[in-house]
Parts: C-alpha cells; sequence; structure tokens
C-alpha cells in the first residue's frame, strides 16, 4: 500500500460536517441510565499465572443488560498508595487471552484492566465472554459490523460501548485503584472504544486510541476495501435499499461524534498507510476532539501503526501527566 489518503497537509486540516442525530446524548444518557440500573457486582478473583511481579485477577463485571463480561486486572506487587489505572480494549476479533498478553502496564507500575470483548476473540486472540444479546433476528453479514444494525437500539457496539464504560468503574471498584487517575487505551477497535468512553465517562481523565476504528464510517466505506468496513459495504451491496438508514444507525456510534464531547487529555496515533482505518477518518475523529491532544503520525507505517514505538509514546505521555 502506498499513500492512497488526503496528503498530510490537507489530513491535518481535514474537519468534516459531523453527521449527528439530534438525540444523540439522550440516547446515550437513556442507554447508560437503563446499564446503571443493574448492580456492577464487581468480582477480582486472584489467580496464579506464575507473574512473581505482578498480582493477577481474574475479572467479571456486570455490562449491557447485567450480563457479566470478563478481563484482567493486573497490578505491580511492590506499590505504595493507590495506583492511576490504565484499561484497555481489544482490537477486532481478539479476546482476552492470558495475563501473560499484558504485561507491559502493571510492569511500568500501573493498574492494568483488561476488558475481554463480548462475543469476539475466535478470529486471534480467546475471549471468554458471550454476546448473550445475539443478533436479535436480524439479518447480518458475517462479522460485528452489521450486528443489530437496523436501529441503535439492537446495534452491536451500543452493548460493547456500554460495557467499556462499566469497566471504567469496575476499575475504580478495586481498593489499589485511584479512581480519579484512569486511562483508556486501545489499538483498532480498542482505541475506537477508547475514544467512545472518553466523550461518554467524565471518570476518563487521558485517552490514548491507536489507528482507531468505528470513526467516520461513511467515508471509510468509500476509500478502503480492507475488512471489516467491508462488511458494510458487503451488507449493502445485498440490502440496497438500506443505505440511508444503516448510516443513521451507525451515526450514533461513531467516533468523529464522541470525539466532539471529550475532554480527557489525548496522545492519538495513525499509519499514514493503513488501509484499514484510513488516514482521514483518524483526523476526523482527532481534529474533532473538544479536549487537550497530540497526535503521534507514523508516516510509513499501515495499520500496525507505531507498534512498539507508540507504546513508549504512551508510557511517556503517561510520566508527563501524572509523574
Amino acid at each position: 500500500m502506498t499513500f492512497f489518503d488526503m496528503p498530510l497537509e490537507q489530513l491535518r486540516a481535514y474537519l468534516p460536517a459531523r453527521v449527528e442525530p439530534a438525540d444523540f446524548d439522550a440516547f446515550w444518557q437513556g442507554t447508560l441510565d437503563a446499564v446503571r440500573a443493574f448492580a456492577l457486582t464487581p468480582k477480582f478473583t486472584a489467580v496464579d499465572y506464575g507473574l512473581r511481579t505482578l498480582e493477577t485477577y481474574d475479572v467479571t463485571f456486570c455490562g449491557y443488560g447485567g450480563q457479566p463480561i470478563k478481563g484482567w486486572l493486573l497490578l505491580p506487587r511492590q506499590r505504595s498508595g493507590k495506583l492511576p489505572c490504565v484499561v484497555e480494549y481489544i482490537g477486532y476479533g481478539g479476546g482476552r487471552g492470558y495475563p501473560h498478553d499484558w504485561l507491559f502496564w502493571a510492569s511500568a507500575g500501573y493498574g492494568h484492566l483488561v476488558m475481554d470483548t463480548r462475543g469476539q476473540g475466535s478470529s486471534w486472540r480467546r475471549g471468554d465472554t458471550p454476546d448473550l444479546e445475539s443478533n436479535e433476528g436480524n439479518p447480518q453479514h458475517p462479522g460485528f459490523m452489521t450486528r443489530g444494525i437496523a436501529s441503535p437500539q439492537s446495534y452491536y457496539y451500543r452493548r460493547v460501548f456500554c460495557d467499556a464504560v462499566r469497566a471504567i468503574e469496575a476499575a475504580q471498584a478495586h481498593d489499589a485503584v485511584d479512581a480519579e487517575r484512569i486511562a483508556v487505551t486501545g489499538g483498532s477497535q480498542g482505541g475506537g472504544i477508547a475514544l467512545a468512553v472518553a466523550g461518554l465517562s467524565p471518570a476518563v481523565r487521558v485517552t490514548m486510541p491507536d489507528v482507531p476504528f468505528l470513526c467516520h464510517y461513511r467515508r471509510a466505506t468509500e476509500i478502503t476495501d480492507s475488512q471489516p468496513y467491508q462488511e458494510i459495504v458487503r451488507y449493502l451491496m445485498v440490502h440496497r435499499e438500506k443505505v440511508e438508514a444503516v448510516f443513521a444507525t451507525l451515526a450514533y456510534f461513531d467516533g468523529v461524534n464522541f470525539a466532539a464531547r471529550a475532554r480527557a487529555q489525548a496522545l492519538f496515533s495513525v499509519g499514514l498507510m493503513d488501509e484499514i482505518c484510513p488516514p482521514s477518518t483518524v483526523f476526523a475523529a482527532y481534529n474533532h476532539y473538544a479536549g487537550a491532544k497530540d497526535i503521534r503520525i507514523w508516516h510509513y507505517n499501515h495499520h500496525e501503526g507505531g507498534d512498539s514505538y507508540q507504546t513508549l509514546e504512551k508510557a511517556k505521555y503517561l510520566r508527563q501527566v501524572w509523574g
């Protein structure tokens, strides 16, 4: 892949008009109120995976519909006082795996809660959380992008974003965590989720979305033929009459609209050769982001973005914020 999107000087200025439903805030407030009607009931069960310098907990909490969501919590054994906590969301198709997959943030001295993504975890890393709502009888293209897309009420990511907000609340509930110092991060789908919860939860103080997915959907479907955005394209090839209805649903879940509401300090990343999450879709969210922000641009990289380089950038960023 070459540079297929806009030149960088145009990307820096790219500020497309937001397509936002009139009831966007009411929809999400009502959704979160309904979710919080269920007790969070976080459970942290100590488990031994041979990590001598870290404490490891198998986490369960109640997400959307009061349904159980799994995760891991890792803490440095040597600590004094309550810790800032990084809540991490996973890329498309992956699950929580095992604790030894997630050593960096706890080894750097932070609490680290990793949220399993409901229904996923069979493409590249195992998961343990079913999507109990399933598809509610709606036709869909294989994958998650069109699951329940007939309406915002039934759309799959309504459940995921609610789970993600509750994951923050679960982290705050642990007595080793400083509830006032919560950061969220993730790559691709995980970055899109991190951006969404930054717009939904005032508890988020820092968000670090890497090559975020789930942003500026319509443009993405028009300029890339890569998955997962192609799931939407394939669905609309069959359901030709539903184009406007589909994008009306997706407007409730667009990272550009969450970015316009987010106030947490933010560090984005983008790969200028990224054919999965095109650079203009990332810059659309970044340029609309309402809080203090910065971005790391990886000129000759694809969807891996900065990879380990970006991890170091995030570590330096958090040190600047929290010491």
